[in-house]
C-alpha cells in the first residue's frame, strides 16, 4: 500500500537554461514530493537530463530558481546536498582498477569526516545496497572486468548506499537486460514507497507508465503536461511530441501505447 504523499522535496520554479545561444529549458516548473516516483519523459534533446542536473545542482539556471526543501539550492553545501539527494548519472568516470565494494562505499562519503571514518552503519548500508542490486558476489571484482549491465547495477548500489532523501536517476535502465531493468525499477519504486522522493529520466514509456506515480512530459524545452501517466500519455500528446500515431491499451492502472497498425 503506497503511503500518502508528503511535503515537497524539490522543485524547479520558472527555470530556464541555455547551452551557449541555444535555449534548452524555458520557464520550466515542476515539483516532486516525498513518497513519489516522478518520471521525466520526452523526445531526445527536450531537456530531460538537463532538468535533472539542475535539480542536482550540477548546472546553474539562467533564470528562475531551484528549491530543495523550499530553500534555494545554492544555500546548501555540497555535503548537505549529498545527504539530501543521490544522483545516478548516465556516465561513470570511476577508475577501472577500483573494486566494486570501494565504489559502492563512495556513496557514504557525505556521512564521514576526517575524524570518523568507516563505521558499522556504513558497512551495513554498503552491504545492503549491494544485495538489493544483486552485486554482492562481485564485491572484490575490478570495475574494468565488469559488463556494462553489471557496472550499472553497481552504480545504482552506490546511489542507494548514500541513503539520501531523494534519488535522481538519469536513464537508470541503460545497459541492463530486461530482468535487471525491471528489478532496478522495482527498487526505485520501493524507495518511493518508503518515503523518499524519486525522480527518473526514462525513455521507455511503458516502464514510465507502469512505475511512475506522475509524469512530467517535456517538449521543446517546455512542460507539455504533467500528471498521472494515463492523463499525460494520451494518443494526441504522443502524436504531437513524438510525431507518431498510437493506440492505447489499458493494463490495470497503466496505459500502454503501440503504433497504429502494429499487432
Amino acid at each position: 500500500m503506497k503511503p500518502p504523499l508528503s511535503s515537497v522535496a524539490a522543485r524547479l520554479d520558472a527555470v530556464g537554461f541555455r547551452y551557449g545561444a541555444s535555449t534548452v529549458l524555458d520557464n520550466v516548473s515542476f515539483s516532486v514530493r516525498r513518497g513519489e516516483f516522478l518520471a521525466i519523459v520526452g523526445p531526445n534533446g527536450c531537456g530531460k537530463s538537463t532538468a535533472l542536473k539542475l535539480l542536482a545542482g550540477l548546472l546553474k539556471p539562467a533564470g528562475g530558481q531551484v528549491l530543495i526543501d523550499e530553500q534555494p539550492l545554492a544555500s546548501f553545501s555540497r555535503r548537505q546536498l549529498a545527504r539530501r539527494m543521490a544522483l545516478l548519472t548516465q556516465f561513470s568516470g570511476a577508475p577501472e582498477g577500483m573494486t566494486v565494494a570501494d565504489l559502492v562505499h563512495m556513496g557514504r562519503y557525505s556521512h564521514e569526516s576526517w575524524l570518523r571514518r568507516q563505521t558499522e552503519e556504513d558497512c551495513r548500508q554498503v552491504q545492503q545496497a549491494m544485495q538489493r542490486m544483486a552485486v554482492a558476489d562481485l564485491a572484490q571484482r575490478r570495475l574494468g572486468d565488469l559488463s556494462g549491465g553489471q557496472l550499472q547495477r553497481v552504480r545504482m548500489a552506490m546511489t542507494l548506499a548514500q541513503d539520501a532523501q531523494m534519488l535522481l536517476l538519469d536513464e537508470p535502465t541503460n545497459h541492463l537486460d530486461l530482468k535487471h531493468q525491471y528489478a532496478l525499477l522495482d527498487v526505485a519504486r520501493d524507495e518511493a514507497r518508503a518515503g523518499r522522493a524519486v525522480v527518473a529520466v526514462l525513455h521507455d514509456l511503458t516502464q514510465a507508465t507502469l512505475y511512475a506515480d506522475r509524469l512530467v512530459l517535456l517538449h521543446r524545452g517546455n512542460v507539455e503536461n504533467s500528471g498521472t501517466p494515463r492523463a499525460v500519455l494520451t494518443s494526441d500528446a504522443i502524436e504531437k511530441v513524438w510525431d507518431i500515431r498510437t493506440r492505447a491499451i489499458d493494463i490495470g492502472d497503466a496505459v500502454i501505447h503501440i503504433p497504429q497498425g502494429a499487432g
